[in-house]
């Protein structure tokens, strides 16, 4: 069993900063791909950022240059570093995760974390 913990979240305005982390209880499973998403009011939750146990990370086309995924592996972390933040990336955003359970991969999700951007 993996639980996922987000935090990092906030307010910030307009080409701000913040920095997400997600930690992963339960790291006697192995973890092989991590991930961010979000999801804003009346919208679908989306896809932002990955990485893979190997380090390879993917990011999504509307924050590339500006978001950055990387991941701790001796600390059971992801982190999402959000830069030049702005209005439309307010969403909850939450962590994912594959693990292998039991000899079969499963997917878990955090409970999220809130960012909004205003001015």
């Amino acid at each position: 069993q993996v639980r996922l913990v987000e935090s990092g979240g906030g307010l910030v305005q307009p080409g701000g900063s913040l920095r997400l982390s997600c930690v992963a209880f339960g790291s006697g499973n192995m973890i092989y791909t991590m991930r961010w998403y979000r999801q804003a009011p009346g919208k679908q939750r989306e896809f932002v950022a990955h990485a893979n146990q190997s380090g390879s990370t993917n990011l999504a086309d509307s924050v590339k240059g500006r978001f950055t995924i990387s991941r701790d592996d001796a600390a059971d972390t992801v982190y999402l570093q959000m830069n030049d933040l702005k209005s439309e990336d307010a969403a909850v955003y939450y962590c994912n995760a594959d693990a292998v359970i039991d000899g079969a991969i499963q997917t878990y999700w955090g409970q999220g974390t809130q960012v909004t951007v205003s001015s």
